[in-house]
């Protein structure tokens, strides 16, 4: 019963994310130079793994930290992004040849620069690897030269491995990180550096013991609690039933933490940490966070609704390959740190569940603490509970896509209403931007920003300039984060449920909301275009949508495959000929929109490809498939057809002028009369092909050239055969006619001559052939022959003599008379 309960656990789970999938198809993508998306890309020699960022408070001014150098960028206007200032920071030689004394690769024997941070309004605080002996520096912001003061010990401040990674933030001059302090990198660390108002530095005490071999991903200050939030996953120690599993943390620290007096000198004594839980019900959890982001509430709101928006992934087989974006509220994060704690046996480095309520709330920031509470959190740090996500649980779960980075902003729509939307970094790395609505995640479009993979990486979101900065190894790349400009319609842009567009009526164009006045049109949660968009600029009937015209010309018997320009993948699209089905024996219609049959006279025509999205119906492309005309003979034709080539020939024309301005089919009012006109057509194809066939199997004589030829057509019958098709201007009375051309005596051929020819020969051989045969099986068989001779009766050698009188042996009146001595003896007496 328990493994079939977990098979339907898996199937249901399998089920949700098959659902899951189908609602996440990004609605549009961008590949890398895609004319509709706008991308600007930055890029210098020399200048490698620019993954390091920090934006001025004005937003004018970009900082990198990249390997070997640090660099400031001019990013004032949109679209631009220029060096201004670029400083060497390579590790000296010294450095260079011990580090790879030690092992390391050449390539990881540079100065990763890992920290960039303000400690004021004229200086910033950098620090890198330096060829695995870290240091820092000071650098002035306005010169943006290195300090004369010699550079700093970074132990405990950078990591010594530029793969592994750290975070650092700076609140009110200090500097607080999260990353390991030995070459080995087996010596995790929480620490405060550049302590100010004569308080001492602060680090773990016992750092391997209070961390298990983490992986920092964020920090956070909290300005309403004044307390720094890290966020990093780990081994849970406290799973004693299961080895190596991961869990995702979140810690805490007091930024008024002094440490102790007696006990806990120069270490934290807030220090503590529980479990983040990206998890839907009973199901596998979500347990390896990738990246988390801090998004303060709206102004005036209260503090406790600060959200934490987490992008996890699984250690399980079953979930490989996908992700998952929890959300966390600080109001539950602080209900968990005020909780009960474990209990750590430093002997067997087990924890056990207390027994009793905590005597003390280890989380409270006290600036002094007795020995006894400090005894007490030296052993307990690590919170019973764990931190659940907020309503309504996963926010999302991608089943293809593995997230990296996350930023989140909060934006308010034409209606007044505040809407999140989120930036999703993918490891193949497409930028998701994604709105999260009422009835779940909806990812308004898909941008490639870099093909190669990258190891190291970073997203910066810069909500005053409206632009996403990602850092990678192929360098920065600026994304706005709105692209109005590319809907070209109402229908479009209402369609695109994008918070940061809206339609302007007065100006027919999708603008920015924030830049716009009142009463744009904008339906960020449903996409009703019906009810949005004015009748003047929006249909539900496809005969009445402009969509362009275009031609394709094909000969008979060919494989036809038209293509349909997409705008969304969202939408669902098929194909229509006018006044008629496409059977499914005739056509195949592929997932991907595209339309393939095989060319004849009865799949020749007009096709319209058809798109459907949340009710709404629009023609995305009318494509007339049209036989392509054959090299006419250089005899003469009959002067007859003549008039129907010319009308054909002024058709055309008017076919290129159709194409040209770009005219809509409107096949649905289609006269009672035109439909008539096709079925004569229809009828007078297929007499023309029964006259052509009969035409072939009865050949005449020609005296004239003694050829055989077809029967010459009656007046009744040169009508040349005619294929009309439906096209884009049948409303204006328009056909697009093709001309067979009638066979003449002149350039047709006959073969009957040379095929008597042959014939007499075959008989000829098969008489010889015969004969020889007969001749050779007398010749091996005489004793047949002579005994065929003897029992030959008189009536048969007296014909053959009357046939031949010459071969007798004996005279005529001899062999009289021997046949009435015969006949008398033979009688009675």
């Amino acid at each position: 019963m328990a493994l079939m309960a977990l098979e339907w656990r898996v199937m249901v789970l399998l089920g949700l994310l098959d659902t899951c999938q189908a609602l996440l198809i990004p609605r549009t993508t961008f590949p890398i130079g895609s004319q509709g998306r706008s991308l600007t890309h930055f890029t210098s020699s020399g200048i490698k793994n620019t993954t390091t960022l920090l934006l001025s408070d004005d937003g004018t001014t970009l900082y990198v930290g990249a390997r070997d150098y640090v660099l400031s960028l001019d990013v004032s206007q949109p679209g631009v992004m220029e060096i201004k200032h670029k400083v060497d920071w390579s590790p000296k030689t010294s450095d260079h040849e011990v580090c790879r004394s030690k092992g390391k690769s050449e390539m990881d024997c540079h100065n990763f620069v890992r920290v960039l941070q303000f400690l004021n309004t004229t200086h910033m605080y950098a620090c890198g690897t330096n060829a695995f002996n870290p240091q820092c520096s000071y650098m002035n912001i306005e010169s943006f030269t290195g300090s004369s003061v010699s550079k700093e010990d970074g132990r405990g401040r950078c990591p010594f491995n530029p793969h592994q990674r750290s975070t650092a933030i700076a609140v009110g001059g200090e500097l607080y990180t999260s990353t390991v302090e030995s070459f080995l990198g087996d010596k995790p660390a929480i620490s405060r550096f550049l302590s100010g108002r004569g308080r001492k530095d602060l680090k773990l005490e016992n750092g391997h013991i209070s961390l298990n071999d983490p992986t920092f991903v964020s920090s956070s200050f909290i300005p309403s609690e004044g307390k720094v939030y890290y966020f990093f996953r780990e081994t849970g120690k406290e799973y004693t039933f299961i080895n190596d599993y991961t869990v995702s943390r979140i810690a805490q620290v007091c930024t008024s933490d002094v440490g102790g007096e007696l006990l806990l000198q120069k270490h934290w004594t807030t220090f503590v940490k529980a479990q983040l839980r990206c998890q839907a019900g009973s199901d596998l959890p979500f347990n390896n966070i990738q990246d988390i982001v801090t998004l303060p509430p709206p102004e005036g709101n209260n503090p406790d609704d600060t959200i934490f928006y987490g992008v996890f992934s699984s250690q399980w087989p079953l979930a490989s390959g996908q992700s998952a974006v929890c959300m966390f509220r600080l109001r539950d994060i602080k209900n968990v740190f005020a909780g009960n704690y474990y209990e750590l046996n430093r002997d067997t480095q087990q924890w056990r569940t207390p027994q009793y309520p905590s005597k003390f709330s280890p989380g409270e920031c006290e600036l002094r603490k007795p020995a006894d509470k400090l005894m007490f959190v030296k052993d307990n740090f690590l919170a019973v509970d764990s931190v659940g996500p907020g309503d309504p649980g996963l926010l999302l779960v991608s089943p293809d896509q593995l997230y990296s980075r996350i930023a989140a902003q909060r934006t308010r729509a034409a209606n007044g209403r505040d809407f999140t939307v989120l930036f999703l970094l993918t490891e193949s790395g497409f930028l998701h931007k994604t709105v999260l609505l009422a009835k779940g995640p909806h990812i308004i479009e898909e941008i490639l920003v870099f093909t190669q993979p990258q190891s190291v990486k970073n997203m910066l979101l810069s909500i005053t300039k409206g632009v996403v900065f990602v850092g990678s190894s192929e360098g920065i790349f600026q994304v706005p984060v709105s692209n109005c400009s590319f809907y070209s319609n109402c229908a479009e842009c209402v369609l695109a449920r994008d918070p940061f567009c809206g339609w302007d009526h007065d100006q027919a164009a999708c603008v920015e909301v924030s830049a716009a006045s009142s009463g744009l049109a904008q339906d960020v949660e449903e996409g009703n275009v019906m009810e949005v968009c004015k009748p003047s600029q929006r249909s539900s009937l496809p005969h009445t949508m402009r969509s362009p015209v275009a031609e394709k010309y094909v000969q008979l018997n060919e494989v036809v495959r038209l293509e349909c320009p997409q705008a969304s993948r969202q939408a669902a699209v098929r194909w229509e000929r006018p006044g008629s089905i496409l059977p499914g024996h005739l056509y195949l219609q592929p997932a991907n929109g595209s339309l393939s049959f095989l060319a004849s006279p009865l799949t020749l025509g007009t096709y319209r490809c058809i798109a459907e999205e949340n009710g709404y119906i629009q023609t995305l492309v009318d494509i007339i498939v049209v036989q392509r005309a054959l090299p006419r003979s250089v005899s003469s034709t009959p002067t007859h057809s003549q008039p129907r080539a010319d009308m054909v020939t002024s058709q055309g024309t008017q076919r290129e002028e159709v194409t040209e301005v770009g005219m809509e089919a409107d096949w649905e009012d289609e006269t009672e009369m035109e439909a008539e006109v096709r079925r004569d057509d229809v009828r007078e194809v297929q007499a023309a092909t029964m006259r052509e066939e009969v035409t072939k199997q009865v050949p005449v004589s020609d005296p004239t050239n003694g050829q055989e030829e077809l029967p010459a057509p009656q007046e009744e019958d040169v009508t040349p055969t005619v294929v009309r098709e439906t096209s884009s201007a049948w409303k204006e009375g328009m056909t697009f006619n093709q001309v067979k051309e009638p066979l003449s005596s002149n350039n047709v051929r006959s073969y009957y001559s040379e095929l008597v020819a042959v014939s007499f020969l075959l008989v000829v051989t098969l008489c010889m052939l015969v004969a020889g045969g007969v001749y050779v099986w007398q010749q091996q068989n005489p004793s047949q022959k002579i005994q065929q001779g003897l029992s030959k009766t008189d009536e048969e050698i007296a014909s053959s003599q009357e046939e031949d009188p010459l071969s007798a042996n004996l005279p005529q009146d001899d062999m009289l008379k021997e046949k009435e001595q015969e006949k008398s003896a033979k009688q009675p007496i």
